[in-house]
């Protein structure tokens, strides 16, 4: 038996095969993106490097395409792909650690050189001394100090004047020098 072939309808169509080679991997691709890529991201933990990896994982399947007998089985072949590579790239990273004789010297805190437990308890004390003011002189200290706000934007925050601030804060100030128990905890 033979079969009619149109030369004409095959001479146009042959353009579109050849820019899309597997028109199942694309669609593949569409459908499975976003869970391929919850994998990914799950083995990173970061998602720009999760998408390098499932375009590397994709890459390899895209080339592998023919040899792939079960289609029915890509997710675990793609998922494989992510694994192996993740594995030879986790192999490949530079270590800048080095062994030595000496252990170095822990960096001073910014606090000069005082202990953690104290500059935190200092903190601490400090955070209560500032709940003990007034509602208003406490805002003004927390948008000043704590939020670097200057004094120009801590007036418009709060909607008043640019001396009121200013005498506020003063005398927020005055009661913090003031406070036996911050007096305590810087001895």
């Amino acid at each position: 038996m033979t079969t009619l072939v149109c030369t004409t309808a095959s001479k146009a169509a042959a353009p579109a095969a050849q820019t899309l080679p597997y028109p199942s991997f694309s669609s593949y691709v569409r459908a499975r993106r976003p869970v391929l890529l919850r994998t990914a991201r799950s083995l990173t933990g970061n998602p720009s490097d999760a998408e390098d990896l499932l375009q590397t994982a994709l890459t390899k399947t895209y080339v592998a395409w023919e040899r792939i007998e079960d289609h029915r089985a890509l997710d675990g072949y793609v998922r494989r792909a992510l694994l192996n590579t993740r594995t030879s790239q986790w192999r490949k990273r530079k270590v800048d650690e080095f062994a030595c004789d000496e252990l170095p010297e822990p960096e001073q805190c910014s606090g000069g050189g005082e202990d953690p437990a104290e500059q935190q308890a200092l903190r601490d004390a400090m955070w209560r001394a500032i709940m003990r003011l007034p509602a208003r002189q406490r805002a003004m200290v927390v948008l000043r100090y704590y939020e670097d706000l200057s004094e120009v934007q801590t007036a418009e925050v709060l909607g008043v004047s640019v001396g009121t601030v200013k005498s506020a804060v003063s005398r927020a100030l005055g009661k913090l020098r003031e406070d036996t128990e911050l007096e305590l905890v810087r001895r």
